[in-house]
């Protein structure tokens, strides 16, 4: 029954087709073709860019970061581009890209027909594409929207796109859009970035064969680069002064002129060949890019900081300098057969390799300025506001990029002593508090037992801790802890002082043990100079969009961390280091003679050398060694010797070049200076032989006279003789 419903249903349906008309089958395939074009139509548009996004023009700029002296010291983007408004545009420069690319512009609605016409002709007799009908604005609608893909479909949407755009935009509103975002070749996108890179110049300067060599360039920018192919960007250049003339846009003097002057590029280079502080912009751009992402590639944001290039040169000079000494000391010390033999079983595994090595200086060579590079980290902050002014991450931003002034974490020696001090000061004792000099026993954690020595191996009586801080004493730092401040409180406090690495604390505290990065101590100790308050060290100061408005702001984190009479006595006695302890090289080696404190730091084995140090304007730190802590410095390169001297080259140039005023330390309410007897600690009269200025606080200072050197004459006891009768 089914089957037979089947057949029944089948013929009917074929009596009706039968019984169709022409006309009926003219519907059917006129539907069916409308049909066609709508999904033909809805193919072509649908990934057409929206009026909204027509009417938002937004192209990707070039965002620049700028230095507290308004130097440009770098740019991130994808594409180098800068804006600038059609009225800052010479004339020259605008007809010139008509009359090369679009001499009919300011006549057509986004297509040029007649245009479109003459080329399909020529490309249908030659059977081959040899002339391009787009106009500015589908140029524009391609690199704003499409790819470049040469596809039929391609040039619809473009054209379609054109039109939009004619709709949404004036011609010069189309042709500003234009000037800024078409491609000048060698990364540079828009007039602006083009005539820097080319001619090292603001675009209202360019002169008119300049403006004729830009426009030519635009057609294939690398076929007619004028850096690697200049006969051919003459050519074309020459091509368009000859159209611009032809169309009236300049006379006949000014085209002959014009094209009897050779290409002149400027000098200089792009700005990505310059390399102002390398670590300090790649510290911004990794902290940028978490807040911003892709954005800040894009966006066109102009980022002010702190850092000041002029302070910047000073401590890439003083690095400079003292590092090749270093370095060679380095060298010659591995370039014994024994060091090299340590050094390359150490980094290279295969026999063979070794083999090759050692039959080849060169590579012997190489192998030593790899694995044994002497590094070097330098920081130098403005203590009052926390300001980042210099800032070296190691010696070869291009070797490689870890930057050792933020990241590394290495051991401070003796530069640690400083904060046992600020302990032992703050909890009322006077610096002319004394402590045994003398051995002690530590035990580690593990069960070992360690008697560490002073530097130079002696030792003595009560030593005040001024003096001890000035001989920078390692018994005396340890008997500190063990007898008038716990570790614990010492950690407490350089926590406090913005440290915030993990401190062990335990005795060996006093040695420097517990790591610590370089940019926290610095600006640690600039609380010192500061007058107790700590700044939070600040890179940026604020970040401006591309429409003026400001959409970040950094203003300083203060805090008072001690009081102001704790820091200037602490300041007083590390400047007594530099006068006249570890640290006085930089008065009499390298001539800094203005008010400065500062500590030397050496760890075991001369690995780490540091020296950290400051006066009222300027806070610096600096820390040399090598990125394998198991490969010394070499004998004898103490804190003093390897770190000091770029430290002291830095600040006094810093100085200098700043003009800044010589200040003292403002010693604060609460605190007095008092001459005292060396001997007794007590205030000298007359007669002590030898006496000294010393600073306490005002609690704290001495208020009983010398008992021993009073000036008068003692009685002496007298031996009763003894009368012999012969």
């Amino acid at each position: 029954m089914k089957r037979r419903l089947r057949m029944m249903s089948k013929e009917g349906f074929q009596e009706k087709l039968r019984s169709l008309k022409p006309i009926h089958w003219a519907a059917i395939g006129g539907g069916f073709f409308l049909v066609l074009i709508l999904l033909l139509g809805y193919w072509i548009t649908r990934d057409l860019p929206s009026l909204t996004q027509l009417e938002h023009f937004e192209p990707r700029l070039v965002t620049k970061v700028y230095s507290a002296d308004s130097v440009l010291i770098k740019e991130f983007y994808t594409q180098r581009r800068d804006y600038v408004p059609l009225k800052q545009i010479p004339k020259q420069m605008q007809w010139a890209i008509i009359d090369v690319e679009d001499k009919r512009f300011f006549r057509h609605w986004g297509m040029d027909l007649k245009r479109l016409a003459k080329a399909a002709f020529v490309d249908l007799i030659h059977l081959a594409r040899l002339q391009g009908a787009s106009t500015l604005t589908m140029q524009l609608a391609r690199d704003l929207y499409f790819t470049k893909k040469k596809v039929f479909i391609r040039k619809i949407r473009e054209i379609i796109t054109a039109i939009q755009i004619e709709r949404t935009y004036s011609k010069p509103e189309i042709l500003e859009m234009y000037l800024n975002h078409i491609y000048f070749g060698h990364g540079n996108y828009g007039i602006k970035s083009a005539a820097e890179y080319y001619f090292n110049k603001d675009v209202q300067d360019l002169t008119l064969e300049e403006c004729a060599l830009l426009a030519a360039i635009v057609n294939v920018p690398a076929y007619y680069s004028p850096i690697k192919h200049p006969d051919r960007a003459l050519k074309r250049r020459n091509l368009v002064l000859y159209l611009m003339y032809k169309n009236g846009h300049i006379t006949r003097e000014e085209f002959e002129r014009a094209v009897a002057t050779p290409i002149q590029l400027g000098k200089g280079g792009p700005m990505e060949d310059r390399n102002i502080a390398p670590y300090f912009t790649e510290w911004i751009r990794q902290k940028l890019e978490d807040k911003f992402g892709s954005d800040l590639y894009t966006g066109g944001y102009k980022i002010y900081t702190t850092l000041d290039t002029r302070v910047q040169a000073c401590a890439e000079r003083a690095v400079k300098k003292q590092l090749a000494r270093l370095q060679e000391l380095v060298n010659r010390r591995f370039r014994n057969p024994d060091k090299f033999k340590w050094l390359l079983e150490k980094y290279v595994q295969d026999p063979v390799k070794r083999e090759e090595i050692l039959a080849d200086p060169a590579k012997r060579d190489s192998l030593i300025q790899s694995k044994a590079a002497v590094q070097v980290a330098l920081v130098a902050i403005n203590p009052r506001n926390g300001h980042i002014l210099a800032m070296v991450g190691g010696r070869d931003f291009r070797e490689s990029k870890f930057n050792r002034a933020v990241q590394a974490k290495r051991q401070p020696g003796s530069a640690f002593k400083p904060f046992i001090y600020t302990a032992v000061i703050d909890n009322g004792y006077p610096p002319t508090y004394e402590v045994l000099n003398q051995p002690v026993v530590l035990f580690l954690p593990d069960g070992k037992r360690w008697v560490p020595r002073n530097f130079n191996r002696d030792q003595g009586g009560p030593t005040p801790l001024r003096e001890a801080l000035r001989r920078s004493l390692n018994l005396v730092s340890i008997r500190i802890l063990q007898e008038i401040v716990k570790p614990s409180v010492v950690v407490d406090y350089a926590h406090r002082m913005g440290i915030t690495t993990e401190l062990r604390a335990v005795d060996a505290l006093a040695l420097g043990t517990s790591e610590v990065i370089p940019l926290e101590i610095t600006s640690a100790y600039g609380i010192f100079a500061n007058k107790g308050l700590w700044a939070k060290p600040i890179a940026i100061t604020r970040i401006v969009n591309r429409y003026g408005e400001v959409v970040y702001q950094e203003t300083p984190e203060i805090r008072e961390v001690l009081s102001a009479q704790t820091a200037y006595i602490m300041a007083n006695m590390l400047e007594t280091v530099v006068n006249r302890g570890t640290g006085v090289t930089a008065r009499t080696i390298y001539k800094f003679m203005r008010p400065a404190g500062g500590k030397t730091g050496t760890t075991d084995e001369y690995t780490d050398a540091w020296f950290v140090g400051f006066t009222p304007q300027i806070t610096a730190g600096v820390w040399v060694g090598l990125d394998d802590p198991s490969i010394s410095l070499g004998p004898n390169q103490t804190g003093a010797v390897a770190a000091l001297p770029i430290w002291a080259m830095f600040m006094k140039a810093a100085h200098d070049t700043l003009q800044l005023p010589v200040e003292d330390f403002e010693m604060p309410p609460g605190v007095v200076k008092r001459l005292i007897c060396d001997e007794t600690k007590k205030l000298a009269t007359e007669f002590c032989p030898h006496v000294s200025e010393e600073t306490f606080r005002e609690e704290t200072a001495p208020t009983e006279y010398c008992d021993v050197h009073t000036g008068k004459i003692q009685p002496k006891t007298r031996k009763k003789r003894r009368r012999i009768i012969f």
